[in-house]
């Protein structure tokens, strides 16, 4: 008996030296900022000292993508690691975005919100001993606590709040109404640290910075005298930003004072481009619901002290789908599902750029244009019209379902996507569209062609 109980002691110092070996995972989402809306990443007018201070000790990924141009594919394309031709969700809402008339085919209908059978990457992090925590915006399913986490602050199927003051419009939301609600809901998550055991996952993905626009005006004043020369000029959104790298301070401050960050790696990203109109993402095409580079490229970076060398990747293509299949390696866990993302590990750990590969994006549905003009984009009616997008090393081929029509594009000496090159280089662009085709075919991509009888022409 006595020998029995000592090989029981014994195997439990061994998986809680296993357990206390697993780093704790934060990641962060932030909705809606764009790739240029840190001071790290080139802002010249937005205000994020913390942020920048650690991006420095982080490997940033300057060729980082969202998995889609808006949010709720976007989100569900990285906690799953799949791409959007297999979850279904390709938009918010209805595909069928912007008036009948013009709409020239009809589009394909859209999923609103995770299917059950779905694995999400918190549910595999849950059931191997993970203590979860949501905080902020969720958008994919009607609860986080069905998709992996213990517990959530304020999530649910809401895209944005009614207001950032009360009342939050918010169908999950516990807490108190008389705050800011990026405020409210970052006091709440900064409380809910001590019911995390380690290791612990922490997904933070505040509402701001997305509409309605509505900014601290203690903040938002000295931003009236700052000029930008990429055009960035909004002092409500500005501080936002601000507000919210001020945020993310408190948090890291509280995790530190309760020596929780200690062997802790941090994921920094945005789930899509910024709003054009609001932010300007100079010299990126376009912003948020277009698959020009102003709506997909994002922000990321990843910190973990002692494992990760800070430095600048500017080569490796890499998306939100690949943190899913990076924490599985990590953390060396037996991951039976077959996923699209790929491990960052080898090049985070050995600071190599990742081998070259090629992303797609699928958007068979309808996005209305900005209320503001936006010379980026392809017409003044849609955002998006429904099409395909692959990028292939420095190549970027942009396909359109309505005319079958194409846009070429060479990232490298054109990162403003202002120069169509389909008429003078028609090989390459065949090139990109076969691999394209031939990816509709492997991931059972649905194509829009049923013409719309409403329609009345451009």
């Amino acid at each position: 008996m006595r020998l029995f109980t000592l090989a029981l002691v014994f195997i439990f110092q061994i998986s809680t030296s296993i357990a206390q070996e697993r780093p704790n995972i934060v990641l962060i989402n932030i909705d809606d900022m764009g790739w240029r809306d840190l001071g790290i990443m080139g802002s010249d007018y937005y205000q994020t000292p913390f942020l920048d201070s650690l991006a420095e000790q982080s490997l940033v990924f300057e060729q980082a993508y969202a998995a889609a141009a808006n949010c709720a594919p976007s989100r569900a394309s990285m906690l799953t690691g799949l791409w959007a031709t297999r979850h279904k969700i390709y938009t918010v809402a209805s595909s069928e975005r912007g008036k009948t008339e013009d709409r020239k085919i009809i589009p394909t209908k859209n999923t609103l919100f995770f299917d059950p059978a779905f694995t999400t990457f918190p549910q595999i992090l849950q059931k191997n001993g993970y203590s979860t925590l949501h905080a902020g915006k969720w958008h994919v399913s009607k609860n986080p606590r069905d998709f992996g986490f213990d517990n959530s602050i304020g999530g649910g199927p809401e895209g944005s709040p009614r207001n950032y003051s009360s009342p939050y419009g918010l169908s999950n939301w516990e807490g108190p109404e008389d705050d800011y609600l990026s405020d409210a809901i970052m006091d709440k998550t900064i409380r809910s640290l001590s019911e995390l055991e380690r290791p612990f996952f922490l997904y933070y993905s505040p509402y701001a910075v997305h509409t309605p626009i509505q900014g601290k005006s203690e903040l938002a004043k000295k931003y009236h005298s700052i000029n930008s020369e990429i055009g960035q000029k909004n002092p409500e959104y500005a501080s936002m930003v601000e507000n919210l790298d001020r945020n993310l301070a408190s948090l890291f401050s509280a995790l530190q004072s309760r020596e929780m960050l200690e062997n802790t790696m941090v994921i920094f990203t945005t789930d899509n481009g910024g709003l054009k109109g609001i932010t300007s993402q100079t010299p990126l095409r376009s912003g948020k619901g277009s698959y020009y580079e102003g709506g997909i490229r994002v922000p990321f970076f990843i910190f973990w002290k002692g494992k990760i060398n800070p430095g600048r990747d500017k080569k490796s293509l890499i998306t939100q789908m690949d943190i899913f299949p990076t924490l599985m390696e990590i953390l060396d866990l037996n991951n039976e599902i077959e996923l699209d993302g790929r491990s960052l590990w080898p090049t985070i750990s050995k600071g190599e750029p990742l081998d070259q590969r090629r992303l797609f994006w699928h958007f068979p549905i309808y996005l209305q244009a900005y209320s503001v003009p936006d010379p980026g984009i392809r017409d003044p009616k849609f955002r998006t019209r429904p099409g395909s997008v692959i990028r292939d090393g420095d190549w970027k081929l942009q396909y359109y379902f309505e005319d079958q029509d194409f846009e070429l594009f060479h990232l490298k000496d054109d990162p403003s996507e202002q120069n169509d090159l389909s008429s003078t280089r028609p090989e390459k662009a065949q090139e990109l569209l076969k691999l394209l085709q031939n990816w509709w075919e492997e991931t059972e991509a649905p194509i829009p062609t049923k013409p719309n009888p409403s329609y009345e022409g451009l």
